[in-house]
């Protein structure tokens, strides 16, 4: 098929987690294929994904090796922590110019997301997050995940994305940067965001994993997201003392006010 989106989840939370995921998405796309590989594709919902692909050898990230199996020429890979919230548009048209396609991370200014495994790379080139990917099914980058998947069975576990950060920054391979609209991992940026700005699209936070770590009860919509976002951003800023200061001066506190 030309176009369609995967999920990679195993065990049932992070399955029920994808499902809830997919559901966002069929409201706003019924129209587009999506696939689910699972351990256990017996205990999917019936008539949510168009294929459920069975995980022979599931571990940590078994993304990395379902990826490479999509059936589409042109995927994108969402992560079980996301919700699709407006339609994706003529996202799967950047694939004419590019073999794939993801956002940065956030917390760039910390050195966990500046970290790769064995480059160092400028500030301006931080880690990529792994959770939202769109691709190409093309010899390129086939052989591109089938590396990354490599590097990673060598590195012995972890976090991928240092990995891809090495690789991106090694390699020739053409990729574009997602505005973070299409990836928003803090959605109290909705907050500040004028009419004009952007369109949020797929949500993507660890809060909806909360229910699976004993904190609290499971997020089920956009407005209690929000809400449990905006109580540990408060809890974030009190933690490092508050957030009353000038903007500029929190980050950037030798920045020159002159002209």
């Amino acid at each position: 098929m030309e176009k369609g989106v995967i999920y990679v989840a195993t065990g049932p939370d992070y399955r029920a987690l994808a499902e809830a995921s997919a559901r966002s998405l069929r409201v706003v796309e019924p129209g587009l294929a999506v696939d689910l590989f699972t351990d256990d594709p017996d205990a999917a919902v019936p008539g949510l994904f168009d294929v459920v692909h069975r995980i022979e050898t599931p571990h940590p990230r078994s993304k990395l090796d379902c990826m490479a199996e999509t059936r589409f020429a042109r995927t994108l890979f969402l992560d079980a922590d996301t919700l699709v919230v407006n339609p994706l548009g003529d996202l799967f048209d950047i694939l004419d110019r590019f073999e794939m396609a993801l956002a940065h991370d956030v917390r760039r200014a910390t050195a966990l997301i500046q970290a790769g495994r064995e480059e160092v790379t400028p500030y301006a080139f931080p880690q990529l997050n792994s959770g939202v990917v769109l691709y190409r099914r093309s010899a390129v980058m086939l052989d591109f995940l089938a590396e990354w998947a490599r590097r990673y069975g060598e590195a012995g576990g972890g976090r991928d994305q240092p990995i891809l950060k090495d690789m991106l920054w090694r390699s020739d391979i053409r990729f574009f940067v997602l505005p973070p609209e299409f990836n928003l991992r803090r959605v109290t940026v909705l907050d500040a965001w004028e009419p004009g700005d952007a369109v949020p699209t797929v949500l993507h936070s660890h809060r909806l994993m909360d229910h699976m770590r004993g904190q609290g009860a499971r997020i089920a919509d956009v407005g209690a997201l929000m809400e449990a976002e905006r109580a540990a951003l408060a809890a974030e800023w009190e933690a490092v003392g508050g957030r009353d200061a000038d903007p500029v001066a929190r980050f950037a506190p030798a920045v020159s006010q002159s002209a």
